[in-house]
C-alpha cells in the first residue's frame, strides 16, 4: 500500500522546475530581465563594422530606457515626485491664482523670489518640470497597463496549468486514502470547486483550479482609473475658466468676457466655450450672530437671483447659498463674497444731480469695516464753469463704536451705519489710457478740498447727512438706502466627472488588489499499488496567507464526504497507522515532521449513501483521536 511521502525528489531542479510552471502567472506583473552593459557585443572592423554596432547599441540603449520608464517602480517614483511637486503650488502664492499676492511676495523676499521665478515656482502647474513628470508618468503607466492587460486577457482565455508531480512541496496540502474510484473523485472535486465558483478542469489525473482574478482585475483598474485621471485634470486645465464678479442688488450680470471683473483660462479654452446664460442679484441676505464667542459670525448667507439659460430663456428663481452654487449646463456659480454698497447724491454748485449710485465699498477686516472710492467722471462743472472731475475717499463701518474713536466696524450688521468721505476735485486720470482700480482714488493728479481755516475737508456723515463742498463747488449726500453686493465666481471646467469616476474606481480597484487573494488548488487521485485510491490536494498563493490553508481544509472536507478515508486498519503499514495528513504549511521536504490530526466527520446533511460512493463511512482506527 503506498503511503505520503516528504523526502526529498530524485530530481530536485526538475521538481523546481515543475512548480515554477505550476506557479507561474499568478500576477501580470513583468519579468525583470538583466539588462547587460553593452548591447553592440564585439565590433566588427571597418565602417559596416561601426554602424551595425552602433546601432546595436542605440537599439538596446532605447529597448532599456523603455523598460525602465514602464516599470512598475519608476511609475511609482513618477507619481511620487508628481506629489512632491504639486506642494510649492499650495504653498506658494500662484500668478495663475492671484497675481497681487505673488508681487507682494517677491517684494517682501529680495532673494527668494527671484529663484522661485527661475524655477517657475510661481506657477507650478504650467513649468516645464512640472508637465515634464506629467507626461512621463503617462507615458510610463500607458506602456505598464498595455501588456499587462493583454498578458491578464490571455490568463483569462486559458486554463489553470497542470499539477506539478509533488503536490505536498506547496504551502497548503492535505492527503488521504479512499476505496472511490479515481475517476469518481475527480468528479467530486471538479463538481465542488466549480461550486466555490473556481475555474477548474481535468487535467491528466489532477483537477486544476483557479480563483481570485478579481485581484489582477483590481489592479487593472486602479492604473487605468490613475490614467482616466490624469486625462481628465489635464482635459480641465486646458479648456477650464473661471471668472469673479461683483453685483449690487438690483444690478444683473451676462456670461460674457467683457462682463467679469477678472478673468482666467486655460490655453486651449476660447470664448465661444462660454455657457450662455444671465441673471439678475435680487436680494441678499446675510444675518450674523449677535452673542456668545461665534459674534459677528454669519449664520444666514445667501443670495436670490433670477437666472435664463440663452438669449430668450425662461427666467427662474434660485438661491444661491455658501458651497450650494447654482449649476447651468457646465457652469457653475458660486457665491463668494458680500459686502455694502452705500447709497450717495453727489451735486454740483447749483444743485444739480451729477451721481446718484449704490457704490461699493470693500471690507479690510471681518466686521466689513469697509474702504471705496466714490468718482464723478462726467457732467460736473466747478464754480466758475469749468468741467472737473471729482472723487472721494470713503470709509464705510456698517456698526460705528462711539466711544472707540475709531473708524473700525464693531459688529458686521447695519446697527450703526457711518460714512467717512474726504473730497478731491481735478483728473481722475481715467481718460489716460492706464487701467486703474475703481476701488482706489489716483490722487496724483488732483486737489483736496480744504475749508477756510486750511484745513482738510473731511467729515463722517450718517444715513440722510450731507457734506458741503467749499467755494459752492457742490455737496455729497449719504442717502438713507444702504444696499448691498454679493460676489459670484463663475467657474467651468470639463473633466471633473470623469476625475470622480476616475478615483472611486482606483479605490475600487486598490482594495480588491489587496484584500483578494488569487489562488489555485489541484486535488489528484491516483491508484496505489494496493488498489485504493490517494487523494492528494494542494493550494498555492501569490503570497502567504493563513486564509488558504483553511480554505483548503473545507475543499477537502466536502471532497472527503463523497470520498471518504478508508479505515485506518486496512492502512497499517510495519505496523504504524497512517492516518490522514489535514491542510498543513509549508515546511522542508527534506524534514518530515507528520502531524497526526484527527479524521475528518463527514457532513451528516451530504449527500454520503453507499448508492453514490460505493464504501462505507470511515471508522476511527485504535488510538485516534475522537
Amino acid at each position: 500500500m503506498s503511503k505520503t511521502s516528504t523526502e526529498a525528489p530524485e530530481n530536485p531542479a526538475a521538481e523546481d522546475q515543475d512548480l515554477g510552471a505550476a506557479g507561474s502567472q499568478l500576477s501580470t506583473a513583468p519579468v525583470e530581465t538583466a539588462m547587460p552593459g553593452s548591447f553592440g557585443g564585439n565590433r566588427a572592423p571597418g565602417l559596416t563594422g561601426w554602424l551595425a554596432w552602433t546601432g546595436r547599441e542605440v537599439l538596446g540603449w532605447a529597448r532599456w530606457f523603455w523598460r525602465q520608464l514602464t516599470s512598475m517602480r519608476v511609475a511609482l517614483m513618477l507619481l511620487f515626485l508628481l506629489s512632491l511637486g504639486a506642494v510649492p503650488g499650495s504653498l506658494i502664492p500662484q500668478s495663475g491664482t492671484d497675481a497681487l499676492k505673488v508681487s507682494e511676495f517677491q517684494d517682501a523676499h529680495k532673494t527668494l523670489g527671484p529663484i522661485y521665478q527661475k524655477l517657475g515656482l510661481f506657477h507650478v502647474y504650467g513649468s516645464a518640470w512640472f508637465g515634464a513628470i506629467y507626461i512621463l508618468l503617462f507615458v510610463s503607466l500607458i506602456g505598464c497597463i498595455i501588456p499587462r492587460t493583454w498578458q491578464f486577457v490571455g490568463q483569462l482565455r486559458g486554463r489553470p496549468p497542470g499539477a506539478p508531480k509533488r503536490l505536498n512541496r506547496l504551502p497548503a496540502y492535505a492527503t488521504w486514502r479512499t476505496d472511490a474510484e479515481p475517476e469518481l473523485v475527480r468528479e467530486v472535486a471538479l463538481a465542488t470547486l466549480r461550486k466555490r465558483r473556481f475555474r477548474a478542469h481535468v487535467a491528466g489525473d489532477a483537477v486544476a483550479a483557479e480563483k481570485g482574478y478579481l485581484r489582477e482585475t483590481g489592479n487593472l483598474l486602479f492604473h487605468i482609473a490613475l490614467i482616466v485621471m490624469l486625462i481628465a485634470f489635464a482635459w480641465g486645465q486646458l479648456f477650464k475658466s473661471e471668472g469673479d464678479k461683483l453685483i449690487v442688488e438690483g444690478d444683473g450680470f451676462s456670461n460674457t468676457l467683457t462682463q467679469y471683473d477678472d478673468f482666467k483660462s486655460g490655453n486651449l479654452f476660447s470664448d465661444d466655450d462660454l455657457v450662455p446664460f444671465s441673471f439678475n442679484l435680487k436680494n441678499f441676505v446675510g444675518t450674523y450672530e449677535r452673542t456668545g464667542p461665534n459674534r459677528g459670525t454669519p449664520s444666514t448667507f445667501q443670495a436670490d437671483i433670477t437666472y435664463s439659460l440663452g438669449a430668450y430663456g425662461k427666467s427662474q428663481k434660485h438661491t444661491i447659498k455658501v458651497n450650494e452654487p447654482l449649476e447651468i449646463g457646465d457652469s457653475k456659480v458660486y457665491l463668494v463674497s458680500h459686502g455694502y454698497a452705500p447709497v450717495v447724491t453727489v451735486r454740483d454748485g447749483k444743485g444739480k444731480v451729477v451721481l446718484h449710485q449704490a457704490v461699493p465699498m470693500l471690507p479690510i477686516d471681518s466686521n466689513i469695516t469697509s474702504q471705496g472710492a466714490i468718482k464723478v467722471l462726467d457732467g460736473y462743472k466747478n464754480a466758475q464753469g469749468v468741467a472737473e472731475q471729482l472723487g472721494f475717499a470713503a470709509l464705510f463701518v456698517p456698526t460705528y463704536g462711539k466711544g472707540s474713536g475709531t473708524m473700525f466696524s464693531q459688529y458686521p450688521g447695519l446697527d450703526y451705519p457711518v460714512l467717512n468721505v474726504t473730497g478731491y476735485h481735478g483728473d481722475l486720470g481715467v481718460n489716460s489710457g492706464i487701467p486703474q482700480n475703481v476701488y482706489q482714488l489716483e490722487t496724483k493728479n488732483l486737489k483736496q478740498f480744504k475749508t477756510a481755516k486750511g484745513a482738510i475737508l473731511k467729515a463722517q456723515l450718517l444715513p440722510g447727512e450731507t457734506m458741503t463742498l467749499p467755494n459752492g463747488a457742490g455737496s455729497i449726500t449719504f442717502d438713507k438706502q444702504i444696499k448691498e453686493w454679493a460676489g459670484f465666481q463663475v467657474v467651468q471646467q470639463p473633466g471633473t466627472t470623469w476625475a470622480l469616476a476616475g478615483a472611486l474606481t482606483a479605490i475600487l480597484g486598490l482594495a480588491g488588489s489587496l484584500f483578494i487573494q488569487r489562488r489555485r488548488v489541484w486535488v489528484r487521485a491516483t491508484t496505489t499499488p494496493d488498489g485504493t485510491t490517494l487523494v492528494e490536494m494542494a493550494g498555492l498563493g501569490r503570497s502567504e496567507s493563513a486564509k488558504l490553508p483553511e480554505e483548503l481544509g473545507d475543499l477537502a472536507a466536502l471532497v472527503h464526504d463523497r470520498a471518504p478515508t478508508k479505515p485506518d486498519a486496512d492502512l497499517k503499514t510495519d505496523g504504524v497507522p497512517k492516518p490522514p495528513a489535514a491542510p498543513k504549511p509549508h515546511h522542508d521536504p527534506n524534514t518530515p515532521t507528520p502531524t497526526p490530526t484527527p479524521t475528518p466527520t463527514p457532513n451528516p446533511d451530504a449527500d454520503t449513501h453507499d448508492s453514490d460512493s460505493g464504501v462505507e463511512p470511515p471508522v476511527p482506527a485504535e488510538g485516534a483521536e475522537k
